[in-house]
């Protein structure tokens, strides 16, 4: 599998997006952006979006990158699709994303884990119902949400310019950055 230079991974919140992203930065030796690093900066404040725009354009305009993360409403689609060789749709079941979204944010909020910026998970992801304050609600309701949107990208010829990965599982996920080790 080669040619995989300028990657975008997208899913819904806790489908691996980082994980597979920084594994395959590593394997295939491509600088990462997380998106969610340069979304959210101290204090929970956000990014301005012209800030936000201007380093994701930076970044991206290299010939070799992964850019792991979705911010439609940010702009990433018209800055980095377009400039993608290489996406990967994590899909996974919806009852494998909540167990997942769950268990990393328990232990996030309990062992106090910085995740970017100085940033902790905050306690309001263990009682609010506010999906803007609780990212196991936001993952429950968006998840559908989000599917919808990508099964559309991929009808509507966003995509068709790049290779596209759409991973159903661990199985699939597992066996596709496995083959990255061969390149």
């Amino acid at each position: 599998m080669s040619g995989i230079e300028r990657v975008v991974v997208v899913g819904s919140s806790g489908s691996g997006k980082t994980t597979v992203a920084r594994e395959v930065a590593d394997r295939v030796d491509l600088p990462l952006m997380e998106l969610d690093a340069l979304a959210h900066r101290g204090g929970w404040d956000a990014t301005p979006l012209d800030v936000f725009q201007e380093e994701l354009r930076a970044f991206t305009a290299g010939e070799r990158w992964v850019v792991d993360g979705n911010y439609a409403s940010r702009g990433t689609r018209d800055i980095v699709w377009p400039r993608a060789n290489t996406f990967i749709w994590l899909d996974p079941p919806k009852r494998e994303v909540m167990r997942r979204v769950v268990a990393r944010t328990l232990k996030r909020v309990i062992t106090r884990q910085e995740l970017w910026n100085g940033l902790k998970e905050p306690f309001t992801n263990l009682y609010s119902l506010d999906p803007y304050k609780n990212i196991i609600v936001w993952s429950w309701t968006r998840f559908d949400y989000v599917r919808e949107r990508y099964e559309t990208t991929m009808r509507d010829g966003s995509w068709d310019h790049a290779v596209v990965h759409r991973l159903r599982s661990t199985t699939e996920t597992r066996r596709f950055l496995d083959s990255l080790s061969q390149i």
